[in-house]
């Protein structure tokens, strides 16, 4: 047999067991193989397991991405739902006015809900003020009376330059601001504009006065809510809020000087005694004639002669004329609503002492020339006068009842016409949330009721200014809204 000596050599078994050289070579090659193929499955699970977590990653990041923009469409809706509940509040606000604000009467908290209104699944509130609380830590909700602050317009200088914080050189700078005669005594050039030389339009015209600053107009209160919050500054170290000037003063007071239905009062300083009695008479006054003739003679001391007159300065001069001829409160308030002392359509810029605050009434006695001392005395014997009786402030007949007829804060009213009971523009400081508490919003208006049927004067956003409704509120929305 002819065999090939490669063929022969690789069929002969080895000796002692030993594989040949071309065996080994060949159980390596198939190692060498078997690695590189597990090395190859490896690493296709390791690319597999990259492209897998980078899916989930991108998976998990659009999920993110979604619920962001839940969030945010669902906050849209809330705040869509927080404008139209502010909205529906505006015209809450006006069907409370139209029954409650007669007559120049101030609405009570009591007899409409200013506080966590619903309106769907939205909520209101009535940002106002406590005039019972000296230092309010939480807000308070209802409306705000405008007649118990001070009206830019027609206040002098002597009264601006006595409330808190203020200056004597910001004060005369109102006062250029709004006069007509074109003074240009301060550099409003360096600012860029020109004095006004007209009346005020808004209170936030005051920004544009110079020498105007953050801490004169709004003090401490930087979301303008009445109290001192945790994140607003204290200016004085007292733990109590100081207010700035916007907080005491108006643009709005006016009131009408004729009836409801149009027609006219009756000018006491034109009256015939014959008029006084019917007055008099008409208001089940005891002693009508006798009552009519003392009035009349206080104004005309001369009957034969009617070109003499001691003319009254406002209702106040009139009311302690009338009580100094013995005439009581109970009686003058029922012909207060049905006298006047000028002939012109309307009052403006009278102060309602039933609202006005201790602040603002000091400043009013003081520009009339009483002293510090005294005018602080009066305004809080009248804060404490009206907390202890508040059934009889129906009119201005309470200033003397709680100051009496010889205090000299009463006499210097009487010499002007400053004061009144009456009050006709309101702030509606409405604050609103959807469901859940999200979606803040907040709107100020003003109301104005002199013509009979409530009318918004002005309007202005103030949700820039943050969250103001206190932290009571706010955990209240979070324990009962929050899923």
């Amino acid at each position: 047999m002819n065999l090939q000596p490669s063929t022969f050599n690789a069929q002969r078994p080895t000796p002692n067991g030993v594989r040949c050289a071309s065996s080994l070579e060949a159980e390596g090659s198939a190692l060498k193989v078997g690695r590189f193929r597990r090395t190859e499955h490896g690493s296709v699970l390791i690319i597999v397991l990259w492209v897998a977590i980078g899916l989930v990653s991108i998976a998990l990041y659009f999920a993110n991405s979604m619920n962001y923009e839940l969030r945010a469409a669902d906050n849209r809706v809330n705040g869509l739902a927080a404008e139209q509940a502010i909205e529906g509040a505006a015209r809450y606000v006006a069907y409370a006015l139209q029954n409650f604000a007669t007559n120049g009467a101030v609405p009570d908290n009591t007899q409409f809900k200013c506080e966590a209104v619903p309106v769907g699944d939205a909520k209101f509130w009535l940002i106002g003020r406590d005039l019972n609380a000296d230092n309010p830590t939480t807000p308070y909700f209802g409306l705000v009376d405008e007649g118990g602050k001070l009206n830019l317009n027609s206040v002098s200088t002597n009264v601006f330059q006595y409330l808190p914080n203020m200056t004597s050189d910001f004060a005369d700078a109102i006062m250029d601001w709004r006069g007509t005669n074109g003074a240009v005594s301060l550099d409003y050039m360096s600012l860029g504009y020109a004095p006004k030389n007209a009346p005020f339009e808004t209170v936030d015209e005051l920004r544009l006065v110079y020498g105007a600053s953050e801490d004169l107009l709004v003090g401490g209160d930087l979301n303008r809510n009445g109290v001192l919050d945790a994140n607003e500054k204290d200016l004085h170290r007292t733990g109590e809020l100081d207010p700035g000037l916007l907080e005491y003063v108006t643009v709005y007071t006016r009131e009408p000087n004729f009836h409801a239905d149009g027609t006219t009062l009756t000018n006491v300083n034109t009256a015939t005694q014959a008029q006084f009695q019917s007055i008099f008479q008409n208001a089940g006054t005891s002693s009508a004639t006798r009552m009519a003739q003392s009035i009349y003679r206080t104004i005309h001391p001369n009957p034969n002669n009617r070109l003499i007159v001691n003319n009254c300065n406002g209702l106040l001069d009139f009311c302690l004329r009338c009580k100094n001829t013995g005439l009581s409160s109970g009686d003058f308030a029922n012909i207060s609503d049905s006298v006047t002392t000028s002939t012109n359509a309307y009052f403006r810029g009278r102060v309602n002492v039933n609202t006005a605050t201790a602040d603002v009434l000091t400043a009013v006695f003081m520009g009339a020339n009483v002293d510090e001392q005294t005018a602080s005395g009066a305004a809080q014997t009248l804060i404490s006068y009206r907390q202890q009786n508040p059934n009889n402030l129906g009119s201005i007949a309470w200033i003397i009842d709680a100051l009496g007829n010889n205090s000299p804060v009463v006499t210097a009213l009487t010499r002007g016409n400053f004061v009144t009971t009456h009050s006709y523009q309101f702030t509606a400081d409405i604050a609103a949330v959807g469901a859940f508490g999200r979606g803040y919003r907040r709107v100020k208006f003003i109301f104005d009721v002199s013509d009979g049927r409530p009318k918004i004067l002005y309007r202005q956003d103030l949700s820039r200014l943050g969250w103001a409704l206190g932290e009571k509120a706010r955990e209240n929305l979070v324990a009962k809204d929050t899923p």
